[in-house]
């Protein structure tokens, strides 16, 4: 029996490619789509879903409203769904707290679970002609074969850690932060080392001081404070839809002058509303004279060891002078960020029919499709990998609705070129 091509194999179905299930939906119902998400149900960073923590993006920059402001499937929608948009409207916010936010996610999700198979990953593409790729999934044991005229590949970031870290029972990444505190259940530590100086390193320093009132909580950054995000009007324009334009349009060197412009607004930056609670909580243990809040600025981890059952040695530098001290920590989090996945890891055979560029990666037009050589009318959209290409806002929340319509418009002209008449 022949095996169909589908329209779109998604590869991953976190936020991005649920946004594009909704495009697919609202601007190409026809389209024959799935989903392969190797999680097994949906969820988006999961521990970090610390109460009270927000999102730093508009509730309108949700799965739709930029594209579709009408969309059955907005944040507005969801409120509506749930009964709570006069009591949203009331609360006078414009940035909900990230449990909302992910329960927004789950209940889009929830309408498109024909479409996606859990627990399923995908291990190989490679050509199957000019016109469709061979997706190869891995379900438990078993290998399976799809095939599709496009493939979208949304798999995420992957946490990111210094070299020669490893994670560990006591050494954790802040992406794990929550599901480790619930192995441990009623855990009373003496004393946790959080590293980084980003809006999630705060978090975490907020969280681990307000829950555990015992606990010293030390955290160890190379910047004499935290720094502000810069969320002011013009400095969003960096954002917009029309930003991306003109980063993919420009030379290399403006490109580069654009990105050091606007890293304040996304990279190891902090709320400024919690930067000051947590000045305010360790001037009043000063006052106290029991400081259990210990901000090491200008400081850096220079070693682990430990970190099994026995709990870690941390061996932090005041830069200034030198001086090294050891801390003895009964966890070591690490809030160093993510970083991009390589799509080449996921391209296997197909990478062969894609082009680079000079910095070997994938030179990625402007629609998202990563540009091919002659002969293939498949295609491979990226959702993340994008920032070299189409500028710091282009693989973010933010920009999400507006990419995703933009990808979907784009696989319906190519199809129509291919196809006359359709």
């Amino acid at each position: 029996m022949n095996t169909p091509v589908r329209d779109v194999v998604g590869i991953g179905f976190g936020p991005s490619n649920l946004a594009l299930a909704v495009a697919l939906e609202e601007e190409h119902g026809g389209a024959d789509a799935v989903f392969f998400e190797k999680q097994p149900a949906f969820g988006w960073h999961r521990g970090m879903l610390i109460d009270g923590a927000t999102m730093q993006v508009h509730f309108l920059k949700d799965l739709a409203s930029l594209r579709n402001p009408a969309s059955p499937y907005s944040f507005l929608a969801y409120l509506h769904a749930r009964g709570r948009l006069v009591d949203f409207v009331n609360h006078k916010t414009m940035f909900p707290t990230r449990l909302e936010f992910h329960d927004y996610l789950e209940w889009a999700a929830a309408a498109f679970e024909n479409r996606v198979r859990y627990g399923t990953e995908v291990v190989a593409l490679r050509p199957h002609d000019d016109e469709a790729l061979e997706v190869v999934v891995r379900r438990g044991d078993e290998l399976e074969t799809h095939l599709a005229r496009n493939v979208v590949i949304g798999a995420g970031l992957e946490p990111f850690l210094p070299e020669g870290v490893q994670a560990g029972e006591r050494i954790w990444h802040t992406e794990d932060l929550l599901t480790r505190l619930a192995e441990r259940g009623d855990w009373d530590p003496r004393r946790v080392v959080v590293v980084g100086a980003g809006q999630s390193a705060a978090e975490a320093v907020e969280y681990l001081h307000r829950t555990f009132p015992r606990t010293e909580v030390c955290a160890v950054f190379a910047r004499y404070g935290y720094s502000p995000a810069d969320d002011s009007a013009f400095a969003n324009r960096i954002f917009d839809p029309e930003a991306v334009d003109h980063y993919y349009a420009a030379p290399g060197d403006v490109k580069r002058m654009l990105f050091e412009y606007s890293r304040n607004t996304n990279y190891s930056v902090v709320d400024l509303d919690l930067i000051d609670e947590l000045y305010r909580r360790a001037y009043a243990e000063k006052v106290a004279g029991a400081e259990r809040l210990r901000i090491l600025n200008v400081s850096r981890v220079l070693d682990v060891a430990g970190g099994g059952a026995g709990g870690a040695r941390v061996r932090v530098a005041f830069l200034p002078t030198g001086e090294v001290a050891d801390l003895d920590a009964d966890a070591v989090v690490y809030a160093t960020g993510y970083r991009e996945r390589d799509p080449f890891d996921l391209l296997g055979e197909a990478g062969a029919h894609c082009r680079t560029g000079p910095d070997g990666r994938p030179v990625v037009e402007r629609d998202y499709r990563i540009a091919t050589e002659p002969g293939p009318e498949w295609g491979v959209y990226l959702q993340g990998a994008t920032e070299h290409s189409h500028g710091i806002a282009s693989s973010l929340l933010s920009m999400t609705a507006v990419r995703t319509g933009e990808i979907v418009r784009s696989m319906a002209r190519r199809s129509a070129r291919v196809t006359p008449g359709v």
